[in-house]
């Protein structure tokens, strides 16, 4: 009876030791191959599959051990396919919750604000480990496959950083930069100042496009835009560049010349009165606000200073001199003179 109680009681040691061995290899750092490795989870794995995923990755120990350890704690959670990085001083227990709450490698995009949606294409077809599903598609297709069919693309996206999981396709994020343009678009027209010459939301994307790309001053913005205001509040045409260089499209070589501006295109904002027909690039936020709420100015021009900000005039005669101060040139002079900006 004795051999048998002490027979037991070393069994009960044990146990506790085993136990209190294997509670402190969950609290120990994973060994890694590297200071970051990476180790990629299939849909549908089991906590056995993931731990052999792990080690098959970089992560230095027993495959058997940690999945029996993934089991154990998981209990009634599961893990989320992807891929995931694991780093130096990483636990068994932190990287099962990794896996459980599906915090995975994510990348990002950038989409910057002026950017035209053919610059945009281009940033996402260069995007790694994003799959192009939309490369053979035309932006009217594009849009069909967002739920727009018959929206022109331009400007409808919003300029940001956007965040992804590899293999995403690039119409999650064309989708999600929608969306949020819909979102920012819809709270500046809520927002809009009363008695604008604008007739929907739609026009006042056009125009704060217009704005976004006729300065890179955040103070000047409203104020340009309440040139523009000006000028469709009276009739007059907005005389803008940005619009002209649009319309060339990859015909424009860097040098806008006189011709461009007396050869009519529908963005030709010289020989058309009114808005372009579409936005000339996505604008951000500063943009959007400055359209729908303009600087209350009498303002009917403005000339670049050479430094990234804008004089504004409110007569001709006060433009010309402005343009004779801050162009050199006869042929800048007079396209500036004409054009107002």
């Amino acid at each position: 009876m004795r051999t048998l109680l002490k027979l037991l009681a070393l069994l009960l040691i044990l146990a506790a030791a085993a136990a209190s061995a294997a509670w402190w290899w969950t609290t120990q750092p994973l060994p890694l191959a590297a200071d970051k490795v990476e180790i990629s989870v299939p849909q549908g794995a089991s906590m056995r599959a993931a731990a052999a995923k792990a080690v098959e990755g970089g992560v230095r120990t027993n495959a058997d051990l940690l999945g029996w350890f993934f089991r154990l704690a998981a209990r009634d959670q599961t893990i989320k396919p992807g891929d995931y990085a694991v780093t130096r001083g990483m636990t068994p227990a932190g990287l099962l919750d990794k896996l459980v709450r599906g915090d995975r490698i994510a990348l990002t995009v950038t989409l910057v604000e002026g950017w035209t949606f053919k610059q945009f294409r281009e940033a996402l077809s260069k995007a790694e480990h994003l799959r192009h599903d939309t490369q053979a598609l035309t932006p009217a297709e594009i849009m069909k496959t967002l739920g727009k069919p018959g929206v022109p693309a331009e400007g409808r996206f919003f300029p940001d950083t956007f965040h992804y999981f590899k293999n995403a396709s690039d119409v999650d994020i064309l989708r999600q930069s929608m969306q949020l343009m819909d979102k920012r678009l819809q709270a500046a027209w809520d927002a809009r100042a009363p008695g604008l010459p604008l007739k929907n939301a739609s026009e006042a994307l056009i125009l704060a496009s217009v704005v976004e790309k006729e300065t890179g001053q955040a103070k000047d913005r409203p104020e340009v835009a309440g040139v523009f205001i000006n000028r469709l509040r009276i009739g007059m045409r907005l005389q803008t560049d940005p619009a002209v260089i649009y319309g060339l499209g990859d015909a424009f070589d860097g040098n806008l010349r006189r011709s461009h501006l007396q050869a009519d295109t529908p963005f030709n904002t010289y020989t058309r009165a009114g808005l372009p027909p579409t936005p000339i690039a996505m604008p951000g936020k500063a943009s959007l606000m400055a359209a729908v709420q303009p600087a209350q100015t009498k303002a009917l021009y403005f000339v670049a200073r050479g430094d990234g900000s804008s004089h504004f005039s409110e007569s001709l005669d006060q433009h010309n001199r402005a343009v004779n101060q801050y162009i050199r040139g006869g042929a800048a002079n007079a396209a500036s003179a004409a054009g107002g900006n």
